[in-house]
This record gives C-alpha cells, sequence and structure tokens, in this order.
C-alpha cells in the first residue's frame, strides 16, 4: 500500500465534486441468515470478518484503505490491502455489507464505501453490542457521507501518527447551552501527556450546496456551546479544541470568512484550521492553521501552528 506521504494528489478524495451522485456497488437478492451461520460453522466467516463489520459498525462508512490502516494499527493479521478486499467482497456477497461509489461527470470515484447492511445488524446484536444502524442510513446524500469520510480520516491519522493519542469517539453528542439544541461533531480525539488530557472536537466542512450558511447554522451552536461551557458539560472535562476540516487552503480562507462575517468569533478562544491532505503527512505536529490579525494593517493572514503534543 502506499503510504500516506507518497500520495501525490492536489485535491481531495473527500472533495465535494459537481452533480456527484451515489452509485450501488453491493449485492442485489436475498441471502438467509442460515446460509451465513453455516459460513460462520465453516470458518468462511472468521473473527477478521467480525472486526471488519465491527469497525464499519463504530464508524458507519469507510473506504478499504481506511479499514485497512485501522486493522494494521491494531496489529491484526491481515497481510495485504488485496487479502482485505476479498474478504470485503465475501461480506458484500453474504449481504452483511454492501457497497457505493461516487459517480460524476468526471468519471467514477477511485475508492468504495463500505457500510452495513441487515444481516450486519443481526450479526452485531448477536453478540450483545449496541448497533444503531437503519437501513435509511444508507440513504443519506453524498455531502454528508464525504463529512464522514472526512472525519473518520482525520481520527485514523491521529491514531497512527500521535504518539500521544489516547482514544477517539464518533460523531460525539454535544449539547448546545442555550437552545438546548444536540448535534453531533464529526469526530473526537483525546490526546494525553504527563497526566494532562485534551478533547480535540473536528468539525468538517464540505463545499456542498448551499454551504455557507449550514456552516454558520452548525457554528453558532458550536459558539453556544463552547462561550457558556463549563466542567463535564457534554462529557467533557476541559473545554475541547475545535478544528475545523476544510477541502483545500483555499477553503480554509472561504470558512474563516465566513466566520468573520457572521461574528462567530470566540472569546479567549482560538479556532484551527486544517485539510483533508494535511493528514497525509508523516507528522500531524504542523497540520493545524490559525488565522492571526495583523494589527497594521487589519487583515488577518494565515499561520501554521506549531502544536508539539501532535507529535
Amino acid at each position: 500500500m502506499v503510504e500516506d506521504e507518497e500520495i501525490k494528489t492536489t485535491v481531495s478524495p473527500f472533495a465535494i465534486r459537481e452533480g456527484e451522485i451515489k452509485t450501488f456497488d453491493g449485492k442485489d437478492g436475498y441471502v438467509s441468515i442460515n446460509q451465513i451461520i453455516h459460513k460462520i460453522n465453516l470458518g468462511h466467516i472468521s473473527d477478521v470478518h467480525f472486526q471488519i463489520l465491527d469497525l464499519i459498525n463504530q464508524f458507519e462508512f469507510l473506504t478499504s484503505r481506511q479499514i485497512y490502516q485501522v486493522l494494521k494499527h491494531k496489529e491484526v493479521e491481515i497481510k495485504s490491502q488485496d487479502k482485505l478486499n476479498n474478504k470485503l467482497d465475501q461480506l458484500i456477497k453474504s449481504k452483511i455489507l454492501t457497497r457505493y461509489y461516487f459517480n460524476s461527470e468526471e468519471g467514477k470515484g477511485i475508492y468504495r464505501i463500505y457500510c452495513m447492511e441487515k444481516m450486519g445488524k443481526y450479526l452485531i446484536t448477536s453478540k450483545e453490542e449496541e448497533c444503531r444502524w437503519q437501513p435509511t442510513d444508507n440513504t443519506k446524500p453524498v455531502a454528508l457521507i464525504k463529512k464522514r469520510l472526512a472525519g473518520n480520516q482525520v481520527i485514523i491519522a491521529y491514531m497512527r501518527k500521535s504518539k500521544n493519542f489516547s482514544s477517539y469517539r464518533v460523531k460525539p453528542q454535544i449539547t448546545a447551552k442555550l437552545s438546548g439544541k444536540t448535534f453531533k461533531a464529526h469526530g473526537e480525539v483525546k490526546i494525553e501527556k504527563s497526566g494532562k488530557c485534551l478533547s480535540l472536537l473536528f468539525e468538517c466542512v464540505r463545499r456542498e450546496e448551499d454551504w455557507k450558511n449550514k456552516f454558520v447554522d452548525r457554528m453558532r451552536l458550536y459558539k453556544d456551546f463552547l462561550e457558556n461551557f463549563v466542567q463535564f458539560d457534554s462529557g467533557f472535562e476541559i473545554k475541547p479544541q475545535l478544528i475545523l476540516v476544510c477541502e483545500d487552503d483555499k477553503h480554509m480562507v472561504e470558512t474563516f470568512k465566513e466566520i468573520v462575517v457572521n461574528h462567530l468569533e470566540m472569546d479567549n478562544y482560538k479556532i484551527y484550521f486544517t485539510t483533508d491532505l494535511k493528514q497525509n503527512a508523516s507528522s500531524l505536529d504542523k497540520s493545524l492553521v490559525e488565522f492571526v490579525k495583523d494589527d497594521a494593517t487589519g487583515k488577518y493572514k494565515a499561520k501554521n501552528v506549531e502544536f508539539k503534543l501532535l507529535g
């Protein structure tokens, strides 16, 4: 498998493409639970298959590359990406998982997206584990799926590359203090050093239709939560650090502009920015950006933040 830092693309695979649609690439037809149980009894569906299923249950949508990276990090015995793809095909044929790809005028996307099927939920719940998947989850639009994939990629990057990585949560639920509205961030990573722990909250922003208004609405909820934060709100021991994950450098500037224009800055609180491709670096300690105001000109300038805790 090509290492992250060897990837040469200048456009994120999780960026929005004009006219993009989600296309089914799974298996039609019917598979009974008895057929699946028979495959399990014969050893054709093994512990590795169940670990793949557990990851899909946690992350909701994953590419095969993302699955491979997490399995290798967890030191699961999987020899190659091709071997993993064979196991994914077996899960597709048994309708335990299903698969999609993105299609646009530019052509097919370069990756497939894996998600849960009904039989997968049966197997998860048979182990007395929680599975909140519903069939309607697979009907989510392209933009929501790409936000999920981008959020998952950030979590996986910190898991693999930050020596101070402690734990993660997918879609942590947050309650805005004054409005009382609940919403979910796209990911949380806890980093810990010398007994001190900091939660990083990731909000993925995509150039979807009407994205500016949608982003402003989300930021108002974050502003409500963070400016009125007290210890243990939404389960956070200390105020978390918000990081906005954008499609590219230009998109970071566009996103920051919306914050300024709509007066969404926060007193005594910095909002950091990053992009999808910055997660490909071998180290994440220089992956964050902040916008600093020049007192002389009154203009803002992007500045790289050296965050050694992320090394």
